[in-house]
């Protein structure tokens, strides 16, 4: 019997070795308005715990879980993630973790956004003026294979519109469901352009030059922080080298007369 119970957790280990190794390996996808699938990532101890999220949810208040759909859904996990599964989450690992991923998954999501919005413009500005519809433009810009955020996020609103939203509302339930700044900035132009009756292809123009502006504003700002955020790795990197380098034969010296 004794022997028996070496041989159990050499079992166990071996088991729960292999479903790591599964896990570790899985890959795990959302799927996009329009049918394909986008890869997503999400921490190893999301995948373990997952699948034991449902024995949480007799213990989660349906209005707490909800105010983690919007946030969920602007970090591209919506369909991927539920709001009780993330408070699930968040019970099992002692709930600082899941938050501090969730808000690093928003901002790199919106870096994303922002970056990609003037070049987008750009391309959508030569559509529209070319000849094209604006959701003709917008089809074409999301014919790529492999889309990016903003892409993924103007799908959605193409497919608002085709299942017979206004362009108007479509574009107000892309700026609330995303939050991004620039592209809530976008949507709002031209719903104005939209009431007003100004040519869109002119509104997307001016967005780009701004969105084109901005870009450069702020490459300009980083540009300008770059020495203060170099201080203090060369005060702990290499300042200390150069010390010793130049006070070492005198301390060496100093040691030698002393004895």
């Amino acid at each position: 019997m004794k022997a028996l119970i070496p041989m159990f957790w050499a079992l166990a280990a071996a088991f729960l070795a292999a479903y790591l190794c599964l896990v570790m390996g899985e890959v795990v996808y959302v799927t996009l308005a329009d049918g394909r699938k986008a890869e997503r990532r999400i921490p190893l101890a999301f995948k373990i715990l997952l699948p034991l999220c449902p024995n949480f949810f007799r213990f989660v208040k349906p209005a707490y879980a909800a105010r983690f759909e919007p946030k969920l859904a602007q970090a591209g996990m919506d369909g991927l993630i539920s709001g009780q599964e993330f408070v699930a989450l968040k019970a099992m690992l002692l709930w600082v973790f899941p938050d501090i991923w969730l808000r690093e998954a928003i901002k790199e999501r919106h870096t994303s956004i922002m970056r990609s919005l003037p070049f987008v413009l750009d391309l959508l500005t030569l559509s529209v003026e070319a000849g094209m519809d604006f959701v003709s433009a917008l089809q074409r810009n999301c014919s790529a294979k492999k889309l990016t955020p903003l892409n993924e996020e103007l799908l959605v609103m193409t497919r608002e519109i085709q299942i017979g939203s206004s362009r108007k509302e479509a574009l107000r339930h892309m700026a609330e469901r995303v939050g991004e700044p620039n592209l809530r900035a976008f949507a709002f132009a031209l719903i104005q352009a939209d009431e007003l009756g100004v040519s869109i292809g002119t509104m997307l123009r001016i967005q780009a030059e701004q969105m084109r502006d901005k870009r450069f504003d702020r490459a300009e700002r980083m540009a300008a922080q770059a020495p203060t955020k170099m201080l203090f790795p060369l005060m702990l990197c290499i300042f200390p080298a150069v010390f010793v380098i130049l006070l070492g034969p005198v301390l060496a010296n100093a040691l030698k007369g002393m004895f």
